[in-house]
C-alpha cells in the first residue's frame, strides 16, 4: 500500500493501492480521449495498455503525442483490440463520437471489462436501454462521463434541496450556453455531423445542465416531453467565430441541434423548463432557479458550461414571517498538481468502484433517465408535438 497525493495539496492525502495496477485501454483517439489519457497517467495504480482508432495511424499517433510507452495499437477496430488477450484489460474508457458509443460498450461488457464511457449516454434511449441490459447481464461496472457531479458547487446544490430547505419543488429553469461556441475545428466534422454526433448541444452541454438539477432532486421520472431544436447559426455559412477557423463549408455537413428547448412533466407533479446553446443572441438563456414551497435557490449561468456554477448561489426564503436571502459563496476547488481536477475526480471515482467492487460513481439507473429527456426532446422536436417518455423494463 502506498501513499500517493495524487490531487491535493492541503490537509487532504489520498490513500492508493498501487500493488495492482489497473489496465486501462483506450476506444476512439480523438479529442475527449486526451482528457482521458492524462487523467490516467496520473493514477499510480493505471498502465495504459493499448488504444484503438478506426483511423489507421491515429492511435498510434496520440499515444506517441501524449507520452505513453508501450502500448499496443495496431488495432483495426475496438472488437480486435478487446479480444487480444494477452492485454488483460480490467476496463476501457469509450471515448468514440455519439453514435459509436453502443457497440464498443457493449462488446467491452459482454467481455468482462469495465467501462467509463464519454457523455451523452448515447443518441437514442434504445441504444441507452441496450447497453443497460449487457451492463446488468455482465455485472461490470458502466459509469458515464458527468465530472461536474465532482464539484463541491455542484453537490451543494443537491444538499440544499435535499435538506428541504426548499421544501416540495415544484418548478425549475435550467439550461445554459454561449452566445457564440459551436464547437468544431478545421477538418474536424464529427462533432456535428448527424452520422457521427447524432446530437449537438443537447448531447454536449445539455446533458450536464439535466444532471445538475435531476440529480439534485433525485431523478424523478419524466413523463411527458414537448421539445424544440433548431440549428440556425450552424448551417450559417456566414457564421462568425474563432470556432470556424475560417472554414465555413462546416455549415454544408452541419446536421445536428445549436439550440433545444423543452417543457418537460417529471413525476411528483415537477415542471422542468429547460433551455441549451452552442450559439444564440443574447449572453445567457437565464440563470437556474429550483422553486419550493418553503424557499427558491437561483444558480447564476456561466459563460460555458465549465462543470461548477457561475456565481455565488442565492436562497430565497422567510425567517420569522420576514422575507431573506440566504448567500451561499462557492466553494473553492482544492490546491492541486492535476490538470484538470474534476476530470480526474471522475477517472479516480471509476477506479475505485472497480477496486472496491461498489456501483458506478455516476450509475446508469440514473442516466437513463437523463437521456430519456433528451431522446424526447429530440423526438418531439421532430413530430412538432408532445411525446410521453416510455422507458423499458431493464
Amino acid at each position: 500500500m502506498a501513499n500517493i497525493n495524487a490531487f491535493m495539496e492541503n490537509n487532504e492525502v489520498e490513500t492508493i493501492d498501487t500493488s495492482r495496477k489497473l489496465r486501462v485501454g483506450i476506444i476512439g483517439c480523438g479529442g475527449i480521449a486526451k482528457s482521458h489519457v492524462n487523467a490516467y497517467l496520473e493514477m499510480p495504480d493505471v498502465e495504459i495498455v493499448a488504444g484503438c482508432d478506426l483511423v489507421p495511424g491515429k492511435a498510434a499517433a496520440f499515444m506517441r503525442d501524449h507520452g505513453v510507452e508501450g502500448a499496443k495499437t495496431e488495432y483495426k477496430d475496438h472488437r480486435e483490440m478487446i479480444d487480444d488477450e494477452s492485454l488483460k484489460l480490467d476496463a476501457v474508457s469509450v471515448c468514440t463520437y455519439n453514435r459509436q458509443h453502443k457497440d464498443p460498450t457493449i462488446y467491452a461488457l459482454e467481455h468482462g471489462i469495465h467501462v467509463m464511457l464519454e457523455k451523452p449516454f448515447s443518441v437514442t434511449l434504445d441504444e441507452a436501454v441496450e447497453m443497460m441490459r449487457v451492463e446488468k447481464k455482465s455485472g461490470k461496472i458502466l459509469s458515464i462521463g458527468f465530472q461536474p457531479r465532482m464539484d463541491a458547487n455542484m453537490q451543494m446544490i443537491k444538499k440544499i434541496v435535499q435538506s428541504g430547505e426548499l421544501g416540495d419543488v415544484y418548478y425549475i429553469q435550467t439550461g445554459g450556453g454561449r452566445r457564440r461556441g459551436i464547437p468544431f475545428a478545421k477538418d474536424k466534422d464529427s462533432f456535428l455531423r448527424d452520422d457521427t454526433a447524432g446530437l449537438g448541444a443537447l448531447a454536449d452541454i445539455g446533458c450536464y445542465s439535466l444532471d445538475m438539477v435531476l440529480n439534485a432532486i433525485g431523478y424523478p421520472k419524466p413523463l411527458t416531453v414537448t421539445g424544440y431544436k433548431s440549428a440556425f447559426f450552424g448551417k450559417d455559412r456566414n457564421y462568425s467565430r474563432y470556432q470556424f477557423f475560417g472554414c465555413p463549408e462546416h455549415a454544408d455537413v452541419f446536421g445536428v441541434d445549436d439550440f433545444a428547448a423543452a417543457f418537460v412533466r417529471l413525476e411528483g407533479g415537477i415542471i422542468l423548463d429547460f433551455r441549451i446553446a452552442w450559439a444564440m443572441n443574447v449572453n445567457t438563456p437565464g440563470d437556474t432557479i429550483i422553486l419550493g414551497t418553503k424557499g427558491g435557490l437561483r444558480i447564476p449561468s456561466t459563460d460555458c458550461w465549465n462543470g461548477s456554477v457561475g456565481g455565488p448561489m442565492t436562497i430565497y426564503h422567510e425567517v420569522a414571517g420576514e422575507q431573506v436571502e440566504t448567500v451561499v459563496p462557492i466553494i473553492p476547488r482544492p490546491k492541486t498538481t492535476a490538470k484538470n481536477y474534476l476530470f480526474n475526480r471522475k477517472i479516480r471515482t471509476f477506479l475505485d468502484a472497480i477496486k472496491n467492487g461498489t456501483e458506478a460513481p455516476v450509475p446508469t439507473s440514473q442516466i437513463i433517465l437523463n437521456q430519456a429527456i433528451l431522446d424526447g426532446i429530440a423526438r418531439s422536436a421532430d413530430l412538432g408535438q408532445e411525446v410521453k417518455i416510455e422507458i423499458p423494463e431493464i
